[in-house]
């Protein structure tokens, strides 16, 4: 089973992840974009320049998502193992779409979330479930504190909307999880809803 959480930076999702691994400690534990590879160190080194072209990023992101389903997520999938995963394909719909749609480049995309999704239709995998950390962009650029690019509340207004796009296509596969709640309160409901679906 792959379990992913997504939401906005500074929504919580990699507290939630990291107490998580002592509750499931044989399940395997990933993240996107990934930080063991060079696939991934390119994605980081373009997150840190505010100059990067925004499709040639997108494809940097989808190396390193082809590269993590071939090294970690297959095998493991294969193996029968519960996969939980910081951050998924659905980051790369909603952060990559937004970052298109805003570029001063005109890429001649009419949809820019749906090329992204029709970029990993062929080979990527949907998760079992996502559990989705909802906050507000403010409260997320606040939390995030505005280190990169994608922690500005305007752009993450834009990763919001496309989220809920995703969430009305899909609404089976994502729980909601209001993550303006205390922290142990947000662990608590993600704790609930992953035991029920991994005990059914």
């Amino acid at each position: 089973m792959l379990v992913t959480l997504e939401g906005l930076d500074g929504s919580g999702k990699t507290t939630v992840w990291e107490a998580l691994q002592e509750r499931y400690p044989d399940a395997v534990f990933t993240r996107e974009p990934t930080d063991d590879s060079w696939y991934g160190e390119a994605v980081y080194r373009s997150i840190e320049d505010d100059d990067a072209d925004s499709l040639a990023e997108l494809f940097l992101y989808t190396a390193d998502h082809a590269a993590h389903l071939a090294r970690v997520i297959d095998p493991a999938l294969e193996r029968g193992d519960l996969v939980i995963s910081d951050r998924y394909s659905d980051s790369r719909f909603a952060y990559q779409g937004a970052t298109l749609a805003d570029s001063e480049r005109d890429y001649g995309l009419e949809d820019p979330l749906e090329y992204v999704v029709d970029v990993h239709d062929p080979f990527s995998i949907t998760p079992d479930l996502t559990i989705y950390l909802d906050l507000d962009p403010e409260t997320a650029a606040e939390r995030a504190g505005a280190t990169n690019k994608f922690e500005h509340a305007d752009y993450l207004a834009d990763v919001q909307a496309n989220y809920e796009r995703l969430i009305e296509r899909d609404p089976d596969r994502f729980v909601r999880v209001d993550a303006t709640q205390p922290q142990d309160a947000v662990l608590e409901r993600v704790e609930s809803i992953l035991s029920d679906v991994v005990s059914a």
